[in-house]
């Protein structure tokens, strides 16, 4: 379980495809300093498990059905990525309950500036629509974030400097593709709903 508050902006240092499955090797000092074999930590919002951890960077196995899921089939040596090792029982909850369960993706459809902050429109998959909410919490790339603004095919949100400048939504533009998580507790009142 991760709080979508990103703790550093990490790199992808190596990738080694085996078919259609990948061992990762990312780079970041401040999420490997106490890593352990076993533990998870989110890679742009995918929920990835450490298998060796040495230095500034961890290696991670990567299955198809996360790179189908996912952007991380779309990343390149050298590219940053946003990583955030999983909540504890003592964690602030800054963000909102996120799984690292990637349930599609978006692409950026604009970026609009205002003041400090930026108002950024996402694709949204139509059988993540019935899902996200105005005012509620949607998680980009890993991020937590608040929806500002929903239509049918997209929503908007707003991000504030400090997004801007610690994650990745603040390097990325029109038609780059995005992972989305919507918040589990809509998925798990649905079945409830459609159950009773």
């Amino acid at each position: 379980m991760f709080t979508g508050i990103v703790e550093e902006l990490g790199e992808l240092v190596a990738l080694e495809w085996r078919g259609s499955e990948a061992v990762i090797t990312v780079r970041g000092p401040k999420v490997t300093k106490d890593a352990q074999h076993g533990d998870s930590i989110a890679v742009n919002g995918v929920c990835l498990t450490v298998v060796t951890n040495e230095g500034d960077a961890f290696t991670a196995d990567v299955m198809k059905e996360s790179f189908d899921r996912s952007s991380l089939g779309a990343l390149q040596v050298g590219d940053r990525v946003n990583l955030e090792r999983a909540a504890t029982l003592s964690t602030r909850l800054g963000g909102h309950l996120v799984q690292g369960h990637v349930d599609g993706t978006g692409s950026i459809i604009s970026r609009s500036p205002g003041g400090g902050w930026e108002d950024v429109r996402i694709t949204l998959p139509a059988d993540l629509n019935r899902y996200v909410v105005e005012k509620g919490s949607i998680t980009v790339d890993g991020i937590s974030l608040t929806v500002s603004a929903l239509d049918e095919e997209s929503f908007t949100v707003s991000l504030i400097p400090t997004t801007l400048e610690l994650t990745t939504l603040g390097r990325k533009g029109p038609g780059d593709l995005v992972n989305l998580e919507i918040d589990v507790i809509a998925k798990y009142v649905e079945k409830l709903v459609r159950t009773s």
